[in-house]
């Protein structure tokens, strides 16, 4: 795992669109998962502004967004739908063939969550994963307690998630108690991942993803097992590191999951 810790949001948000960027040069019909949420709009007014310079192209890139509440359509207000069609999609005037998310409204959720497993695997898995952080560690909507080879499914939301959304909702709607998200097992199975996390409010699941051992009660432990996975993190958001990785600008991070391969190494 590799950590890459800047001082503010806006640098953070630099750096992951460069590595968006270096991605879509690479391979410009790369498949892109993405988030929604608060720390994700600077880097996705970051990619509009590099797209209105003529610096980015996303026109042949295809997208899979993580989650949808389940019974929101995509012209609610507080829909993933509808926050990325107004923040990305419209912006970078995206072919709406290319970019999918969940089907909120599906008449059978479950199914859904099937067909949307499969057309991830039909458009030949993931490149990229751009990815938040839950104040409680999780990743997608893949609660504590989800399992780590968990697929795309119908997911129960905990309390302190839907307190953290509810601004998001008009005043006096609640936020739907179910949703439809990857599971932990698919975000895995992307060939690159990117986390972005900034401000305080991260730092203790960032601690326990980064410095714990790997466990479904913090999913984002799982992090650890992945081959290729950066994390960006802002230096409110790293406060909770050991000083040697906060105060440095780019690390190599030993994880729980490299000491159990070490200690199993020298016990064969």
């Amino acid at each position: 795992m590799e950590l890459i810790v800047l001082k503010t949001p806006e640098q953070c948000a630099n750096a992951a669109a460069n590595l968006v960027e270096e991605q879509l040069n690479r391979k410009p019909d790369s498949v892109l998962g993405l988030p929604t949420g608060k720390t994700s709009l600077p880097l996705y007014q970051e990619l509009v502004r590099r797209h209105r310079r003529g610096q980015l192209r996303l026109d042949r890139a295809t997208t899979f967004n993580l989650d949808e509440y389940l019974g929101l359509g995509p012209d609610h207000p507080a829909s993933f739908a509808r926050y990325m069609r107004e923040r990305l999609f419209a912006p970078l005037a995206l072919p709406p063939g290319q970019c999918h998310l969940p089907d909120g409204m599906a008449a059978d959720p479950c199914a859904e969550a099937e067909g949307y497993e499969a057309r991830i695997r039909e458009a030949g898995g993931i490149d990229l994963q751009l990815l938040g952080i839950g104040i409680n560690g999780h990743i997608g909507f893949n609660e504590p307690g989800a399992p780590l080879d968990s697929r795309t499914r119908v997911v129960n939301l905990c309390s302190s998630t839907l307190e953290a959304n509810r601004s998001h909702f008009p005043p006096g709607e609640a936020p739907p108690a179910q949703a439809i998200t990857m599971g932990v097992g698919t975000i895995l199975e992307a060939r690159r991942i990117v986390l972005l996390a900034t401000g305080r409010a991260k730092a203790h699941a960032l601690h326990a993803a980064i410095s714990g051992p790997v466990s479904p009660e913090v999913p984002a432990s799982a992090l650890q097992r992945h081959p290729n996975c950066v994390m960006i993190l802002d230096a409110a958001a790293a406060s909770d590191l050991p000083p040697a990785i906060r105060t440095g600008r780019r690390h190599a991070v030993t994880t729980s999951r490299d000491r159990e391969r070490r200690q199993s190494t020298d016990r064969s």
